[in-house]
């Protein structure tokens, strides 16, 4: 089968073509640089020129093709200017819905976000969930906006929503994985406690696939195959370095006092803050996500947390993340 994706470059998208390709989907995937082209092509895809804000490029990606899976996106907390995100996430959505309309793509998978279900603090998320009315995040804001174009906004196009949490796994280094690797180097002597969701990245590839062919049209399907506190979180990772990890818990004031006070020195030095109250409020939150619809409607079978966690130290030492580890 021909297939399409948009962010084929980046960790999801790179996991999504390596299981097309293995599968044997001829694949095409927008590419917005020489980079980007060189990584697809090394995968195994097909680039093509564009950008998810150009519909004429992306008709390009669209045309002859029977499912676009739409991966792209922009996940950005503290940021001083998120109108980017808000115009990759949500205008480029649009563009890709009118691409597939324009060339008759018969399924569009639409890589959205777990957090869009704003469930309340301590309650454990369904598809079907209420939101709580209000966002943690311009993130979220951005991909709950996505999500409404996406599903309510369809226009007669087949849509199918896929709402990840957080993606863990190999090749996974930058956003939450510092977290992981850091504690694996013992250079996160501080941490807090709260609730974390992971789906792993082959888990996230294969329910994409899976979406495509047995999602129901204008539904949306959480991916999360793990709910663990960050306490149970490094424990499970000393069990894998054969190494305990003791850090230092700290209260949820001291992070709120801490964001704030990184803005306070980001405004003086006129740089990004490395942490912000945005980022503060989004952890200190915790999510706690019911992946089982993917499991019950699309056949998706969820890897284990220790898996997980064993893989990615693996791919660490691989790339010499580990200090004096290999």
């Amino acid at each position: 089968m021909r297939v399409a994706v948009t962010g084929g470059s980046g960790i999801v998208g790179s996991a999504l073509i390596r299981h097309l390709v293995e599968d044997g989907h001829e694949v095409m995937a927008l590419a917005r640089s020489p980079i980007a082209s060189a990584k697809i092509a090394a995968l195994g895809a097909s680039p093509v020129a564009g950008d998810v804000l150009d519909v004429g490029g992306l008709r390009s990606l669209a045309r002859g093709v029977e499912i676009v899976y739409h991966v792209a996106g922009i996940n950005e907390m503290c940021s001083p200017s998120p109108e980017l995100m808000w115009r990759v996430n949500v205008d480029g959505t649009r563009a890709v819905m009118t691409a597939c309309r324009f060339e008759g793509a018969r399924r569009l998978v639409h890589t959205s976000s777990a957090v869009t279900i704003g469930e309340r603090r301590g309650e454990m998320a369904t598809e079907m969930t209420p939101h709580r009315g209000f966002f943690l995040s311009e993130y979220e804001r951005s991909k709950h906006e996505a999500e409404r174009l996406v599903l309510n906004e369809a226009d007669g196009l087949d849509v199918v929503s896929v709402n990840p949490s957080s993606v863990q796994g190999p090749g996974r280094s930058t956003g939450t994985g510092r977290i992981l690797l850091a504690a694996a180097n013992r250079r996160l002597p501080v941490l807090f406690d709260t609730t974390i969701s992971i789906v792993d990245i082959d888990d996230c590839a294969r329910g994409h696939l899976l979406a495509a062919e047995h999602g129901k049209s204008g539904e949306r399907y959480l991916l999360s195959g793990a709910v663990l506190s960050m306490r149970e979180a490094m424990r499970l990772l000393s069990l894998a370095l054969s190494d305990r990890l003791k850090p230092w818990y700290v209260t949820h004031g001291v992070v709120e006092a801490a964001a704030l006070l990184f803005e306070r020195v980001s405004r003086l030095t006129g740089r990004q803050p490395p942490f912000c109250r945005e980022a503060a409020r989004v952890m200190l939150h915790g999510h706690r996500y019911d992946g089982s619809r993917a499991e019950q409607e699309l056949g998706l079978t969820y890897t284990t947390i220790a898996d997980t966690i064993h893989r990615t130290l693996d791919w660490f030492a691989n790339e010499g993340l580990l200090v004096g580890r290999r």
